[in-house]
């Protein structure tokens, strides 16, 4: 039987596809534009996108196993729940999906709320599901290492409540392990949700600390100034999407985003061994400046 993985061009579907040729998978991916991305040898690559029914069709023929990952878009949330029908469609009931950390607690914030929304459609049509909800992704700090190296500034508005990072490496690997699990179960599994968390929750001068101790020289904390994240956001992605990432980093600010009790502890046991930390993602971008 096949695996599909949605979103197989972005950084962590890349992923999950390398990881699951590794392990010998049959692979399906779903590319826009399969030209872009090399895929392993053996992977069967499908053009098409979430939006439209007939390349969805096409590419869920056959499948026992969906990765559901769809990126921060406008209709993100159209894009799940058309997937997770045609899924049922041609009868899948085996899917991981690639939530967020408190999805149901930042319903404020457009691209968590709509992720809560698909979490509660995959348990009100009784898929069995695992449900990863990563934390703050530590490459997302690869945007302002220019800032961080040139400015001596950290300047992600994360505050000081603590942020869980965790390494998208870690975050495919986890995807991968459970896509096999359910894959390879003789029935379909009950819905789990699984915390995708690093080893510390980290504040903003936590942070600065890190790459101070890196860098060898001091880098500060550039502050709580979430409207300034936004304008500097607008430079580089759309002002819907802008104002979605003013409104995370105000949460960030009120309640941070610290892992659950267990949850390190149980994503080691899944890996086998400890979580990749942001001092050591820190120093490998350090390294290859």
């Amino acid at each position: 039987m096949t695996i599909l993985i949605t979103g197989a061009s972005g950084a962590i579907g890349r992923q999950v596809v390398q990881q699951l040729a590794d392990h010998g998978a049959a692979v399906r991916a779903l590319a826009r534009d399969p030209a872009k991305t090399p895929f392993p040898v053996g992977v069967e690559v499908v053009q098409g996108d979430m939006l439209n029914v007939k390349s969805l069709r096409k590419a869920l023929a056959g499948v026992s196993t969906l990765f559901l990952l769809n990126g921060v878009v406008p209709d993100e949330f159209t894009q799940a729940l058309v997937t997770l029908n045609l899924a049922r469609e041609a009868g899948i009931d085996r899917v991981v999906y690639l939530s967020v950390i408190h999805a149901d607690k930042y319903l404020n914030v457009p691209h968590f709320a709509g992720k809560f929304g698909v979490e509660r459609m995959l348990e009100q049509m009784s898929f069995g599901a695992t449900i990863l909800r990563p934390a703050y992704f530590m490459q997302n700090d690869l945007t302002v290492k220019d800032v961080i190296t040139g400015y001596g500034v950290y300047p992600m508005p994360i505050g000081s409540k603590g942020l869980s990072m965790v390494d998208t490496r870690d975050i495919a690997e986890v995807a991968a392990l459970e896509l096999v699990r359910r894959e390879q179960a003789p029935a379909p599994l009950p819905l789990t949700r699984i915390n995708l968390v690093g080893p510390d929750a980290l504040t903003g001068s936590d942070a600065a600390g890190i790459w101070s101790q890196v860098l060898g020289r001091p880098i500060n904390y550039g502050g709580d100034d979430t409207a300034g994240f936004e304008k500097n956001l607008l430079n580089f992605m759309p002002d819907w999407m802008a104002y979605d990432m003013r409104l995370m980093s105000e949460r960030f600010l009120t309640e941070g985003m610290n892992p659950d009790a267990g949850d390190v502890e149980r994503l080691k046991t899944l890996l086998g061994r400890p979580l990749r930390s942001y001092r050591a993602l820190a120093s490998e971008i350090s390294a290859s400046a």
